[in-house]
């Protein structure tokens, strides 16, 4: 299910904490099991419930919990902005609605060409260089105009 090169980086994960308790690396393993296959499946997720020696119902729990694990497909680019108060004050909506007239999707759609999926996220911890997005979970994005987001798309759009 996950390759040799994934459970060895779930071992490490597990190691961090204390014998019998490497269930506390589950939001690790589930990242790295979603960085391997794009997405967790519920297969995916049950074999990490039972790698991890915990019930599938409290992987699911913490999967559906955090924007940031995907439970099913998304496009190349997957765009989470956050509209909370900090970021909402700052422009997050203007952005939002730019990003959904753009791309011509709502939250939690992926474009058809498969490019951009759009995420509506809870706060980034980033309130002072609001309004942020998240880019495919790993590059935060801060004061994103109507013409960054605009630059940001052509950018992404751009053959590899």
């Amino acid at each position: 299910m996950l390759s040799p090169e994934a459970l060895a980086k779930i071992d490490r994960e597990s190691a961090k904490y204390p014998a019998g308790e490497k269930q506390s690396a589950v939001m690790a393993a589930l990242a790295i099991a979603q960085d391997e296959n794009g997405w967790l499946s519920t297969e995916v997720m049950d074999f990490v419930a039972h790698y991890l020696g915990m019930p599938p119902i409290a992987v699911y729990e913490v999967a559906s919990f955090y924007t940031m694990y995907n439970l099913k497909p998304v496009g190349r680019c997957k765009l989470t902005i956050c509209t909370n108060l900090p970021c909402a004050l700052q422009g997050a909506n203007v952005a939002a609605g730019h990003l959904k007239q753009r791309l011509g999707i709502g939250f939690g759609e992926t474009t058809p060409d498969g490019a951009f999926t759009l995420k509506e996220g809870e706060c980034l911890g980033a309130c002072g260089d609001a309004p942020v997005m998240l880019m495919n979970n790993k590059t935060m994005l801060s004061w994103m105009t109507p013409e960054k987001i605009d630059a940001l798309i052509e950018d992404q759009r751009k053959p590899e």
